[in-house]
């Protein structure tokens, strides 16, 4: 510790939007905790609707807050572990100099869903940035025993590493999915967590990956991201599109990647009988649709699906093999200084990002 410097640049979420960039202790770790130098962190939509003050995050008539004020945000994180004893560098099986991400999520163990092996779904869902743990938007951060943390190359740009995450969490939405030599796959969202939904499904190999979105830019960047069709809603009647494509039936799967409302009634429109949906988004706001559809007119799956268990090493393999425009799909970077812009970036739907990372060492 003795080498490390005294204090760090952080951002510290205090009320919705009131984050703050503070100058805070660097952290020591406990005999049982790495100590890891930020080197990005992407901006999640989470981030942006916690800093908006979304209910599902600060609570309301019906819900109590989850998230904790005094926190630092942060859950696409990537670093280098500077300092760790040898039993926990041994635990999580990487080395002082290493590079790593780490899963968003420091389950407990203990709970019922931990006993189960459903550690993504823990009972106290502690997560970094959150609630518990301190999150990436610093320039060192402690990485606790309970959490899970992947070795990553450092041949590749940090903001490249950091899409780890929200890769991940797209390909287990496409687990979810099951898919099918056969399928028809429609999926709504071109921005990261969609993006990284095509990466999923085209490396799933189906019959047809079809890409939905109203940026024609972000359509053009889906089909270098696998995608085999794109269609713009606004300028083709989609519904039209891929009943022709599927002999009037529909297509088998659709996954909703993009938080806003008018895309769930459409996803359930588009499936044939017996599809499957996946939901995936976080939504600001209530959505309702007409069940009916869902039961008694088609019989369909409809799944849920929430961070991204078991598939981090396979994101990783995909990030580190070189294939993806990563420079296109992590278009924005900012320093600590600038979060706001990096907020104001995400919050921007109309704007030129993709994916906004922080790098702390700017």
């Amino acid at each position: 510790m003795s080498q490390l410097p005294a204090t760090m640049q952080a951002v510290v979420m205090h009320a919705p939007e009131d984050y703050r960039l503070e100058e805070r202790p660097v952290p020591t770790p406990a005999a049982d905790e790495l100590l890891i130098q930020v080197e990005a962190v992407g901006v999640c939509a989470s981030d942006l609707k916690a800093y908006a003050g979304a209910a599902k995050f600060w609570g309301d008539e019906n819900r109590d807050r989850w998230v904790e004020p005094g926190i630092i945000p942060g859950h696409e994180i990537t670093g280098t572990v500077v300092l760790g004893s040898d039993e926990i560098l041994a635990h999580h099986g990487v080395s002082v100099g290493d590079r790593i991400v780490v899963e968003q999520i420091v389950p407990c163990g203990e709970c019922m869903y931990c006993q189960r092996g459903w550690y993504w779904m823990c009972a106290p869902h502690d997560m970094f940035g959150f609630k518990h743990y301190h999150g990436g938007m610093a320039e060192y951060m402690i990485v606790p025993k309970l959490a899970r943390a992947h070795r990553i190359s450092k041949d590749i740009a940090p903001q490249h590493a950091a899409y780890a995450e929200p890769l991940s969490c797209s390909m287990h939405a496409v687990e979810r999915a099951e898919l099918e030599f056969d399928d028809v796959v429609v999926i709504a969202g071109a921005g990261p967590i969609g993006l990284g939904a095509i990466i999923g499904a085209a490396h799933k190999n189906p019959k047809l990956v079809i890409a939905l979105d109203f940026d024609d830019e972000k359509l053009e960047l889906a089909k270098k991201c696998g995608a085999d069709l794109t269609l713009n809603p606004s300028k083709v009647d989609i519904y039209e599109e891929i009943r022709g494509l599927t002999g009037g039936y529909g297509a088998d799967v659709y996954i909703e990647c993009t938080g806003h409302p008018s895309a769930v009634p459409q996803g359930l429109n588009l499936l044939r009988k017996l599809g499957r949906f996946v939901e995936y988004s976080v939504f600001k706001e209530n959505v309702s649709v007409d069940w009916s559809i869902i039961s008694d007119d088609k019989e369909l799956d409809v799944r849920g699906a929430h961070l991204g268990p078991h598939t981090w090493p396979a994101a990783i393999k995909i990030i580190e093999k070189g294939d993806l425009p990563l420079d296109e799909i992590c278009t924005h970077q900012f320093g600590l200084a600038d979060f706001q812009k990096a907020l104001d970036s995400v919050a921007d739907s109309a704007g030129a990002s993709v994916k906004v990372s922080i790098l702390p060492g700017r």
